[in-house]
Order: C-alpha cells, then structure tokens, then sequence
C-alpha cells in the first residue's frame, strides 16, 4: 500500500480553482480501485491519500494525470507500507 502526501507548492487562492478538478480526477481511482481515502490536510497545506495499489509505477503514471500535478501545484511523497495490522473492516483493502 502506499500514503500519498501532497503538499501545495502554491498560496491557497492559486490553488483553490484546481480543487474540483482534482477531486474529479480521483474519482477515477476510487472507479479503477486504486484508493481507499482521501482529503485535506489540517491545516489546509495539502491532502493524504491511500493507495491499495501494489504497483509504484502505475501509482506515479495515474498521478502524473493530477491537475494539481499538471498545473506544477504540490509536490507528491509517496511512501510505500506493508500494513501488518488493520481494522477487521478493512481487511478487503489490505
């Protein structure tokens, strides 16, 4: 699995416009399986993401499609885990 930390490279307001779009295009990994959470950080710096993915290469290639990616807003730090312990309900993700 991986953790996607996103952090804005950009003020906010040179964000904000991009936000749906982002959104937009990560309902297509929700669709394709590729996630399981995502959202803002607190404060507002950037997101985190989920991945369930077991591929670094295919996650890096989808996020290369990235509004925030494309426009040169955030910078990605993937992490890659090996979950060892999980909530019995999510054990279909791990």
């Amino acid at each position: 699995m991986f953790l996607i930390k996103i952090t804005y490279t950009k003020p906010l307001d040179v964000v904000e416009p991009y936000v749906a779009p982002h959104r937009e295009f990560l309902k297509q990994g929700y669709e394709k399986d590729y996630l399981v959470v995502s959202g803002p950080q607190n404060p507002r710096v950037g997101g985190i993401i989920i991945s369930q993915l077991k591929n670094r290469e295919q996650l890096e290639t989808f996020f290369k499609q990235d509004p925030y990616q494309i426009n040169q807003l955030a910078e990605y730090d993937i992490i890659e885990f090996n979950p060892v312990m999980f909530h019995r309900d999510f054990a279909c993700f791990i």
